[in-house]
């Protein structure tokens, strides 16, 4: 599976060497980009776009429409996550709200709703990879409720996209408790459909 990868940004001509990497076709865009992405989608190109540096200020530039927005520091992990693929790489993610919301989610799940293991004493020290927070977490007929009823939403959802990478972000307050367990779990089961690659990841530990 593969696809364009559109750079741009104050600092995008910069990580060019990294994207060149990924084994993808790629364009930069110097200057504003409005113009041509309105002529991608025309074309009805797949490409995902990613902004490298500070908001430019531009309205439907590459800033307001990016599917990623890092800084330089971030671009070698975001360019071997974006490699050339066979398969669909989908992400389960663990955040915290406090930290703020990422910028790149395809689904934005919040699940502050359930009751927060942080409350126990027992489970505070902890975060939601180890099995007693897990099982706190899980046992909540709401969490079980919403994992099946998103699983059943991704699994109809996930092959429609016409995008080689998305991201199923799960967000509590500190981003080490339910949000974890939620996400490590949801990638269990996303695990099981055909034709992906899956991986959790936990932003905030």
């Amino acid at each position: 599976m593969s696809g364009l990868i559109v750079l741009a940004g104050v600092e995008g001509a910069a990580a060019q060497a990294h994207f060149l990497a990924t084994g993808r076709p790629l364009e930069v865009i110097s200057g504003p980009t409005a113009e041509r992405l309105r002529q991608l989608d025309k074309e009805g190109l797949r490409y995902v776009l990613i902004h490298v540096g500070e908001d430019n200020g531009e309205a439907e530039g590459s800033y307001e429409r990016a599917h990623h927005r890092v800084t330089l520091a971030d671009v070698p992990e975001l360019a071997l996550r974006l490699r050339q693929r066979e398969k669909k790489l989908v992400t389960c993610l663990a955040f915290g709200y406090k930290n703020g919301v990422p910028p790149d989610a395809t689904w934005l799940v919040d699940v502050r709703f359930l009751d927060n293991p942080y409350w126990e004493e027992s489970l505070r020290p902890l975060d939601g990879r180890d099995p007693a927070v897990t099982e706190y977490v899980l046992r909540q007929p709401a969490a079980r409720e919403l994992l099946d009823r998103l699983e059943s939403v991704l699994r109809w959802s996930i092959p429609l996209y016409q995008r080689d990478e998305l991201t199923v972000a799960f967000g509590c307050t500190g981003g080490r408790h339910r949000s974890v367990a939620l996400a490590q779990e949801m990638a269990v089961r996303v695990s099981a459909m055909e034709g992906l690659d899956v991986e959790f990841r936990a932003r905030d530990l």
